[in-house]
């Protein structure tokens, strides 16, 4: 199993403070550009619309996570076909951080892993449907349900649920972990440079996909 307990990609999701307090999150290029490694996005082969998201910084300053965008920014709520027409892939990027103590000394953070960015690409795209048929007292049921799902599934990478895709990581064959669903795809893997991968999306089919480091976050500002 690729994550070290299921602690273990909850935690990077929710991305603790130094002081164990969930972390802040902001959507600025300077805080992407504060971070300790390096952000990945689609490779050149995508000539689209590019968009920042939002990182995961902790309260000392710290950038753990983050998510880029590539097409149409999705509009959450389908239209009243109850179509999800949007082309969207976000590629989100975690940091890679070892077995650690909390910040308040009283137990221990796991390893992130492929797990962790299966995680948070997971509940991303959750974050970015709301099926029809649902009306906003429901909706939040219907989350908590289907994220909680997401969280099973990206604890048990090498499950039923997934299958193996080879995709272009800075122009080396990686392995990813795949599964689709009736809202869209959602991967994830580690590369060679040290951090972990996850991306979901939307009428993009994330077979033709690569991906490779960003030279310049600036050019995901609009």
């Amino acid at each position: 199993m690729e994550t070290t307990s299921r602690a273990g990609a909850r935690n990077a999701a929710s991305s603790p403070t130094a002081e164990g307090g969930p972390a802040v999150k902001t959507r600025t290029v300077e805080a992407y550009r504060r971070a300790a490694f390096p952000w990945y996005g689609l490779d050149d082969a995508f000539t689209g619309p590019r968009w920042l998201m939002q990182v995961g910084v902790t309260a000392d300053g710290k950038v753990q996570h983050g998510s880029t965008g590539h097409g149409e920014v999705p509009s959450i709520r389908p239209d009243a076909s109850g179509g999800l027409k949007e082309r969207f892939a976000v590629v989100v990027t975690v940091a890679t951080s070892p077995v650690r103590r909390s910040g308040d000394g009283t137990g221990h953070l796991d390893a992130t892993t492929a797990s962790s960015a299966a995680w948070l690409a997971g509940s991303g795209l959750l974050s970015s449907i709301w099926p029809v048929q649902l009306d906003h007292t429901l909706r939040d049921d219907w989350l908590a349900q289907q994220t909680e799902a997401a969280f099973e599934l990206a604890d048990d990478l090498e499950g039923a649920a997934w299958s193996a895709l080879s995709l272009p990581v800075d122009a080396e064959p990686t392995p990813f972990h795949y599964r689709e669903s009736e809202f869209g795809w959602v991967l994830a893997g580690s590369t060679r440079s040290g951090v972990h991968l996850g991306a979901y999306g939307r009428g993009m089919s994330a077979y033709g996909l690569g991906f490779s480091a960003i030279a310049d976050i600036g050019a995901y500002v609009s």
